[in-house]
């Protein structure tokens, strides 16, 4: 399983979804959307032009964005 995160500095939202992946043990690849233009081109491929962050992409699948219950980011 190859997560990958795209997320923008500061964002509370990407924060939990990293202590998520971080407390549950799982490996996750983040990327920084916001002032890397080539990966949020990227993300918003993925999303369908969605540009919520944090954006989770599992094995090449898009899986959602934002984070928490309801979504938020």
């Amino acid at each position: 399983m190859a997560i990958v995160m795209y997320t923008k500095p500061g964002c509370p939202y990407c924060q939990q979804a990293r202590d998520h992946y971080n407390r549950s043990g799982i490996a996750f690849t983040e990327f920084d959307a916001q002032t890397d233009k080539a990966r949020q081109r990227e993300m918003l491929a993925f999303s369908g032009g969605d540009p919520t962050v944090p954006c989770i992409v599992d094995d090449g699948k898009f899986v959602g964005s934002g984070w928490g219950d309801p979504l938020r980011g």
